[in-house]
């Protein structure tokens, strides 16, 4: 039995503070701003500067690095995320032909093993953005034959052709997160539906069975435990053979604000439960993201027993 969660909330009703546990260290500013010229050069984007990810100085010192592609304007509007919104009759929010090409490159140029390629939500799109997508798939797997290639994709409106032409393009894990549980879905993700996404999930499993499905969601969001536990069962039912947990940090003050701080000890205990109902692979833990350790974790999954 576990210990039950408890908000980390300041006397008075303040906002809860930031733990020691939860902060990390800025290093590596060499292996960051190398990388970012790298990125400006080409007019790329990644989502760990977008979404302004806690890991990005360890992952860009590593060489690994999250490709946000569509450009970098999102037509959604998710309580939790930095990504700018943009409307798409404000601004210009064509294309850009050659970006699957230049993702290959970088990557090339990076010599990468192990490449995660993501996007903004492009509702403005008939197709979602997919068939750009699923070129930028190709183009990486053509550079670097050897090199895994990880999906996260958007919902694509719950459009299975536009899911189905990702995955034909031959990605090695298809990535779709649900973020948070059903009841905070209209205040975490508005414009999103909770059994589309499922649906997407279970979908891919089927579409793809060679291919590692995964999912991530944060917590502090106001969750209770046993949502958190519904949700994990929610997903290996549609599927889904890893998760990613980590906790939600408000990136920007127009963001929610945090509810409250996880304690490392609840990490485990979830990571516990969701192997003991037959995930393949849990990373649970405060400054865990979805696409962070992609490839470690990828690799973990792909050694344990079906």
């Amino acid at each position: 039995m576990t210990e039950p969660q408890a908000p980390l909330i300041q006397i008075g009703g303040a906002r809860p503070r930031l733990p020691e546990w939860a902060r990390k260290g800025r290093t590596h500013f060499e292996s960051l701003n190398r990388l970012k010229r790298g990125l400006r050069q080409l007019n790329l984007h990644t989502v760990c500067e977008s979404a302004r990810c806690p890991n990005i100085h360890e992952c860009f010192h590593r060489g690994a690095a999250t490709f946000m592609i569509l450009g970098n304007w999102c037509t959604r509007g998710c309580g939790f995320c930095a990504v700018p919104k943009a409307n798409a009759s404000q601004r210009d929010m064509r294309l850009d032909p050659a970006e699957p090409a230049k993702v290959a490159r970088m990557a090339a140029d990076m010599k990468l093993r192990y490449v995660v390629i993501t996007s903004v939500n492009r509702d403005d799109l008939a197709d979602g953005g997919s068939q750009h997508f699923a070129e930028t798939v190709r183009e990486v797997r053509r550079a670097l034959p050897e090199a895994r290639v990880e999906v996260l994709t958007p919902d694509f409106r719950g459009d299975l052709e536009a899911v189905a032409r990702v995955l034909d393009a031959g990605p090695h894990v298809f990535n779709h997160n649900m973020e948070t549980v059903p009841r905070l879905y209209r205040k975490v993700r508005p414009q999103a539906d909770y059994r589309q996404s499922l649906g997407v999930l279970a979908f891919a499993r089927r579409h793809a069975p060679g291919a590692l499905t995964k999912s991530g969601f944060m917590v502090g969001l106001g969750e209770t435990e046993e949502e958190v536990r519904s949700l994990l069962r929610d997903l290996h039912a549609h599927g889904t053979g890893v998760a990613t947990i980590g906790q939600y940090l408000q990136p920007t003050r127009r963001n929610l604000p945090v509810a409250a701080y996880i304690a490392p000890r609840q990490f485990e205990a979830y990571c516990d439960y969701g192997l003991a109902i037959g995930f393949k692979m849990v990373f649970s833990g405060p400054l865990v993201r979805s696409s962070y350790m992609a490839d470690e974790v990828s690799e973990e999954a792909r050694r344990a027993p079906c």
